[in-house]
């Protein structure tokens, strides 16, 4: 895994939603598009926050006062800070702080114009993918 970077592994491209996206919107797009995470983003595109369908299901069944979604938007249960890496990071960099954190997904930042916008995920299956397949 030398100079391997997180450009090199992780998944291009991100699907967003905004802070007052209803929560019945967010757990739609994350089942049709098969996905199991959105980034949300605020006016500018910043990252502000990872929504999961953890983050869904907890708030469905284990935290009983959350069972009614009416009028719940993804700011109400979205995981903040954003814990990111830029592209470049090392990928032994990007392992160690998922592991530290205990987090499935880091998003992937690039500064542009002045504002940190997402350009990817790298998340424990792209890892587990990648491993896999150059056998380490």
């Amino acid at each position: 895994m030398a100079n391997v970077t997180v450009r090199d592994w992780m998944h291009p491209g991100v699907i967003t939603c905004h802070p007052d996206t209803p929560i019945d919107e967010v757990a739609g797009i994350l089942d049709v598009k098969d996905i199991s995470a959105l980034v949300v983003v605020d006016a500018v595109g910043e990252a502000i926050g990872v929504i999961s369908r953890a983050d869904l299901v907890n708030a469905r069944f284990v935290q009983p006062y959350l069972k009614h979604w009416a009028g719940m938007t993804a700011e109400h249960l979205m995981s903040k800070p954003v814990i990111s890496v830029a592209p470049n990071t090392q990928i032994e960099t990007a392992v160690e702080m998922l592991r530290e954190k205990r987090i499935h997904r880091l998003v992937v930042i690039e500064i542009t114009a002045g504002h940190s916008r997402p350009v990817g995920v790298l998340s424990v299956t792209d890892l587990a993918r990648h491993v896999s397949e150059s056998g380490e």
